[in-house]
């Protein structure tokens, strides 16, 4: 992935550009930190993104069987090929235009940071919004409207994705789920909801030992996913500034790419919450 040096920005030698590197990886570490999506796709990827598709792997269970059994019939069962290619056909662009006298005004450096930042949130926003749309699309609806209260609903939820039986999973495990709420639910189950600190020491909210966010960019409910049922690659491509030609402005740059699918369908489920019961 080319990283473009910055524009007449240099390093104590006068000679060697810098900043846009270390504003692109902060704008790369904004966008990790920012995204609830990021904690949920799947990392499970072959292949290079810059090449414009990848390969994602789903959850696959194995057969226990009886010792000898491989022995007997001279072969182990097969590994099947359960790749899903995922496509980056999605190019994007967030360019702005800033005049060379405010750039002089406020310093070069201190412009391209703080439009990294804003590049950063713009983009976590987009893909947040793209991963949670399929999501919704390719997931599964469940009725939710039998349970007592705002706990018992959520519970029916997990168990939909925990209880999964198929020719790829007999069962998930709780630990491997995820649970997104509109930020109204997660304030309905607040008082449920414990904080855990995780082994790197940051305290992550669960739910009945499952993780939960509180995520404003999703239009259903709930949703509880395995962690991994929605692949999002993405490239940048570029970051730059460029003066722009016949003019006295400044362009500042963003090229990515990136493309989304769900790759464990069977593995999302969806509901709407009946507030209006008692918790």
């Amino acid at each position: 992935m080319a990283q473009t040096n910055a524009v007449s920005i240099f390093k104590a030698d006068g000679t060697t550009p810098e900043l846009l590197t270390e504003s692109y990886a902060n704008l790369i570490d904004q966008v990790q930190k920012g995204a609830v999506s990021v904690r949920l796709k799947n990392t499970d990827i072959s292949g290079n993104p810059a090449s414009g598709s990848v390969v994602a792997r789903r959850l696959e269970s194995s057969l226990v069987k009886t010792y000898g059994t491989a022995r007997t019939a001279g072969e182990g069962d097969k590994i099947n090929n359960n790749g899903v290619t995922v496509n980056l056909d999605q190019r994007k662009e967030i360019v702005k235009e800033v005049n060379t006298f405010d750039v002089e005004q406020f310093g070069i450096p201190a412009m391209v940071d703080k439009q990294a930042t804003s590049f950063s949130l713009s983009m976590t926003a987009h893909l947040d919004r793209a991963f949670f749309t399929e999501a919704e699309a390719k997931g599964t609806e469940v009725d939710l409207s039998g349970g007592a209260n705002i706990s018992a609903q959520i519970e029916t939820l997990i168990q939909a994705v925990e209880t999964v039986t198929n020719d790829n999973v007999d069962g998930v495990d709780r630990g491997l789920i995820a649970l997104s709420l509109t930020p109204e639910v997660y304030g309905l189950l607040e008082s449920y909801i414990d904080t855990l600190p995780n082994p790197a020491g940051v305290a992550t909210p669960t739910f009945h030992g499952v993780e939960v966010y509180s995520n404003h960019r999703q239009t259903e409910d709930a949703i509880a996913m395995m962690k991994g049922a929605v692949a999002q690659p993405v490239a940048i491509v570029d970051f730059k500034t460029a003066e722009i030609p016949l003019s006295n402005e400044t362009a500042m740059q963003l090229f990515f790419n990136y493309g989304t699918k769900a790759v464990m369908e069977d593995l999302i489920m969806y509901g709407t919450v009946v507030s209006e019961v008692s918790a």
